[in-house]
């Protein structure tokens, strides 16, 4: 493995214990305070972290204006199906449980995943489906299935 390929690996993993951490909290806030009202919450506070992070590693809103000039779908697709991971949490999170959330919603991206490879839909790289692949989410799915039991 390279070093960007751990490097992209290790982020990756990050973002895997920060998501975690993401759905046990939302479920609670979501609980606290209603579903779309955590999500107006996070998204605010997403919007306000992610200005200070353009103006102060970045200098200024740069490249920012482009994104108004972005494709409809950019949106919908980002920020839209971001919302919608983020409102699913807290609704899902206090019902099934950390667990069967984050199983459920890796092994719904992992088909979905498997889908835009091999198609190469969204002006990704098309990648060939192999057995390994399926194998995975079928596994994953499986796993997913099993988290929902409690003792």
């Amino acid at each position: 493995m390279g070093g960007a390929t751990a490097a992209a690996a290790t982020l990756a993993l990050v973002a895997g214990v920060a998501g975690s951490i993401q759905v046990a909290v939302m479920g609670r806030f979501g609980e606290r305070v209603g579903s779309f009202e955590a999500l107006a919450a996070n998204l605010a506070f997403s919007t306000v972290l992610a200005t200070t992070l353009l103006v102060t590693l970045r200098g200024g809103f740069g490249g920012l204006g482009d994104a108004f000039r972005a494709p409809w779908w950019y949106w919908a697709g980002g920020g839209g199906m971001g919302a919608l991971v983020v409102f699913s949490i807290t609704i899902c999170a206090p019902r099934i449980g950390a667990t069967a959330t984050i199983g459920i919603l890796i092994a719904g991206q992992l088909a979905m995943g498997v889908v835009i490879d091999r198609f190469g839909l969204l002006g990704v790289e098309q990648v060939e489906l192999a057995w390994p692949r399926i194998l995975g989410v079928l596994l994953l799915a499986i796993g997913a299935a099993l988290a929902l039991y409690r003792a």
